[in-house]
């Protein structure tokens, strides 16, 4: 008889956002409808004659929590989840885990792109012998993986997942799994990103996906407005300590919440539209997943004037599958978007 699978549980939260430099702090100012938009200082913004002069910085710059070293030698998407992964690390207890029953998963949708561009100027302006050494293992997509698994000695697995919007969230289905399959009993989760540079910010801009409120950056993504011209970059890390219930209860751990189902799915129809119409994904592939309430379904409103029709949370196909009082919000406007 094959025995049941564990229960997959979080025990610990860690956040810096443009909201705020805390898990709490990001919570605290979401529910009080604050936006992290602002308008950029930065020169580079004039001197490349940007159309779009706004981000979603971090509300607290990392330089303030971390060691110089550890900013020499990180790219700060690799730094944003150091952040994160220590606060939640910290929110969880500090538990004692066997290295090898523990393991990482941290997300990115393009990892190091600071670093890879800085070492491009430095070659081109300087020759190859001004490109800094560490650029390499700093602007690998698994780098912030690879820098929680060596913070917290886990050696079960540094798991990196590249799917663009979603590689937090699959990142964090990703490590329950390594949990349920019995591959770990705790797994530091999440994702990061930091990605607001000239670059990033041109080839959004060149595919008209950005908004050009510059007079307005607090009010510039609206995803449910028929007026909506696109979103705005964003940065940030987010990480979840998850536990399998019985290693948690073992050491009488604070339990936030359970992680109850997960699924994953392609529409292998387009690179950025999805297909129309096409009816929510169910969360498996767990055996709960038929009798899995879904009480929260985010949308991914993304502004985006390219979506002519209403995002599908306020379709009627949507509604019938999740009824009628399920609320179906987007976190874009406030947080804003992190690649």
């Amino acid at each position: 008889m094959t025995s049941p699978r564990p229960t997959v549980v979080v025990t610990g939260l860690g956040a810096t956002t443009p909201l705020g430099g805390t898990a709490e702090e990001t919570w605290q100012a979401a529910l009080a409808g604050r936006s992290g938009a602002r308008t950029l200082d930065a020169s580079w913004v004039e001197d490349y004659e940007l159309p779009v002069s706004f981000a979603a910085q971090l509300a607290v710059p990392v330089s303030q929590v971390l060691k110089k070293v550890e900013t020499k030698r990180l790219d700060p998407f690799a730094q944003y989840a150091l952040v994160a992964a220590r606060e939640a690390w910290a929110d969880a207890g500090s538990p004692e885990v066997d290295p090898e029953r523990l393991a990482s998963s941290v997300g990115t949708g393009i990892g190091g792109v600071q670093t890879l561009l800085t070492a491009w100027e430095a070659l081109r302006t300087k020759g190859p012998r001004r490109v800094y050494p560490l650029s390499i293992p700093m602007l690998m997509p698994n780098s912030a993986s690879g820098t929680v698994s060596l913070e917290f000695g886990a050696r079960a697995g540094a798991h990196t997942l590249v799917s663009a919007c979603s590689s937090g969230a699959e990142s964090i289905g990703y490590g329950a799994h390594l949990i349920r399959e019995g591959l770990a009993d705790v797994v530091i989760a999440g994702g990061s990103e930091a990605s607001i540079h000239p670059l990033p910010i041109a080839g959004f801009a060149s595919m008209q996906a950005l908004s050009t409120r510059n007079d307005s950056p607090e009010t510039a993504s609206r995803p449910y407005d028929t007026d909506r011209d696109g979103f705005l970059l964003g940065e940030g890390g987010a990480i979840l300590v998850l536990e399998s219930e019985e290693h948690a209860r073992a050491r009488d751990a604070r339990i936030i919440c359970e992680l109850a189902g997960f699924g994953v799915s392609a529409d292998s129809h387009h690179i950025a539209r999805p297909r129309r119409p096409r009816p929510p994904v169910p969360p498996g592939p767990w055996p709960t997943r038929s009798a899995t309430p879904v009480p929260h379904p985010p949308t991914c409103a993304t502004s985006t004037p390219t979506r002519r029709r209403p995002p599908s949370a306020t379709s009627p196909r949507w509604r019938r599958s999740v009824g009628p009082s399920v609320p179906t919000p987007t976190t874009w406007p406030s947080a804003a978007r992190s690649r």
